[in-house]
């Protein structure tokens, strides 16, 4: 591969040299290289007396002028173009009328203030009329966003350059090729030398190259199996030559079967950041659905209430102290698992002990309930959407491969696992959790040995609505926060517990996540709406198989 890349150059460089551009370009792009070779892996930087006079050639020759003078400039790698190409680009650049030279105008009034821009230096004020603006139009635009490209392909930072490769790949500016070249030369960085590898293959399949030179082309562009890739392959599968058609058609075949695989990856990557998410809203809910037997239609509410929370912590911060931002969901994490469980030690101490036994009324006063919450949530915060800021760890995204995931995402996953962990770990490793298995398995049994049942239910129902509030202080990253933030979770929160079994933590686990990664991969054949159909249908059939689910309780009380 690295035998066929260095042919392609050296083919390319010579019908590039020999024909392939205009004079004054080759001149340019030779000087490029010689300076290249004296300073090693350092830029050519152009002096301020070069640049003036190919700044002042922008208003000189109409369009064709203004984008031989952009190359021009490109081909210096001085970094202080940069500056100029983007007031050209954004209309700022005008060729003073008495000396023809030209000026960065900004409005002031009915005065233009005046910048040198070579220097920085001010120049004073001129009225509009003293000024002719310099014309873009929409393939000069395309030749700046290529030219500033290939001005950062020698910046010192890895990012901006690999972004520039990718800017190159897509415009394959063929006057770009030689300084591509010297910069893959140049380029100490594996990823970013890949990139300008596939940048220089675009370049050479949309040229004048021979057809050995656009075969080996190609299985460098295969390689890089993304879209962009399979759009270039494409155009160039209509090439007349018979060699390179064939070549291009070979590599669109194996790179649609190898993008099948990656779309089903990503895929299953996506459904396990959902089943992250309604594990987060379901795991609060085995413990008051599934150890208590209550119907909780406010469980909801309560992932609501601990997102607002979160809202209310950082409106706090950003008041009084900006600077503790990027712990703002630490904050909220224990606030908001104290007031969601306050709330549901409230709820069932004032209303659902008086309900045990009856699901039904439990389900119509707690469906009432989710309404009043609601509503004082919107005579409180209002009807819109509040904003709940990202911490910058939650920031950007992680890729593998052809895999994306946003760090948002990813923190989430873990949380929940992590949660899911710490319930187990009180569940089985405290007295709490020992009394709460107690009175699942045989309340009067547990009474009779002195355990106070109806605080262990309190308990029991305020822990369910902490961790939901918990549930809520994540979903506030991804989710808008609104009052009707918990009613987009609360089925398929019921879904999963039945599913996995009621009042199991590892079937909640495996529900959650079967779950995901079903509708994520529904989703592309039958739609968002038809997928969560079938996933119910699914679930009534398999209920009527096992009706405890896939993992099932275990004793008196639960199986009668």
């Amino acid at each position: 591969m690295a035998d066929g890349m260095v042919a392609v150059r050296h083919s390319v460089w010579l019908t590039m040299l020999k024909g392939g551009l205009a004079m004054p370009m080759r001149c340019l792009l030779l000087a490029l290289l010689v300076g290249v070779a004296a300073l090693g892996s350092g830029p050519r930087v152009a002096a301020a007396a070069d640049l003036e006079p190919m700044v002042n050639a922008l208003g000189q020759g109409g369009f064709a002028g203004a984008e031989t003078a952009i190359k021009a400039l490109a081909a210096t790698g001085d970094p202080s173009v940069a500056p100029i190409l983007d007031a050209l680009n954004k209309g700022n650049l005008f060729i003073r009328k008495a000396d023809g030279k030209a000026v960065i105008a900004m409005h002031n009034g009915s005065e233009l203030l005046l910048t040198d821009p070579v220097s920085g230096s001010e120049l004073g004020a001129e009225s509009a009329g003293a000024l002719d603006k310099i014309k873009v139009n929409n393939k000069l635009r395309r030749v700046i966003r290529a030219a500033m490209g290939t001005l950062t392909l020698r910046n010192a930072d890895p990012a901006a350059r690999l972004a520039a490769a990718g800017a190159l790949f897509k415009s394959r500016d063929t006057d770009a090729a030689e300084a591509v070249a010297a910069a893959i030369a140049a380029e100490t960085d594996n990823r970013v030398r890949r990139a300008l590898e596939q940048a220089y293959a675009a370049i050479v399949l949309t040229g004048d190259a021979g057809d050995d030179q656009k075969i080996a082309a190609v299985a460098v562009i295969k390689a890089r199996a993304d879209q962009d890739a399979l759009g270039l392959l494409n155009s160039a599968a209509q090439s007349t030559a018979p060699a390179v058609r064939d070549a291009a058609k070979a590599a669109i075949a194996e790179m649609e079967r190898s993008l099948v695989w990656w779309s089903v990856l990503q895929d299953c990557l996506y459904g396990i950041s959902l089943g992250s998410v309604l594990l987060l809203a379901a795991i609060g809910l085995a413990i008051t659905f599934g150890v208590m037997g209550v119907i909780n239609m406010a469980h909801g509410e309560m992932v609501m209430l601990g997102a607002y929370t979160t809202f209310v912590v950082q409106d706090l911060i950003r008041d009084f102290a900006p600077g503790l931002f990027d712990l703002s969901l630490l904050i909220a994490l224990p606030l908001a698992f104290a007031v969601t469980g306050l709330i549901g030690i409230a709820i069932e101490r004032g209303i659902i002990r008086f309900l045990y036994g009856r699901p039904l009324e439990t389900l119509l006063a707690t469906w009432g309930l989710s309404l009043l919450l609601q509503q004082a949530v919107r005579s409180i915060f209002g009807p819109t959407n509040r904003e709940v800021g990202n911490p910058s760890w939650m920031s950007g995204s992680i890729e593998l491969g052809h895999l994306t995931i946003t760090q948002g995402r990813l923190w989430i996953i873990i949380f929940g696992l992590l949660m899911l962990g710490a319930l187990m770990l009180i569940l089985h490793r405290t007295l709490l959790g020992l009394q709460m298995r107690a009175v699942t398995q045989n309340r009067s049994m547990a009474a009779s040995m002195g355990i106070r049942t109806p605080w262990i239910d309190a308990l029991t129902f305020g822990l369910g609505s902490g961790i939901a509030g918990l549930a809520g202080v994540a979903l506030s990253q991804i989710d808008n926060v609104s009052p009707n933030l918990g009613q987009g979770y609360i089925i398929d929160s019921f879904m999963i517990v039945i599913f996995g079994g009621v009042g199991n933590l590892w079937g909640t686990l495996v529900g959650a996540m079967t779950l995901g990664v079903v509708n994520k991969l529904l989703e592309p054949f039958a739609g968002a709406v038809l997928g969560k159909i079938l996933v119910l249908a699914f679930i009534i059939l398999f209920i009527q198989v096992r009706p405890r689910g896939l993992f099932a309780l275990r004793g008196r009380s639960v199986e009668q």
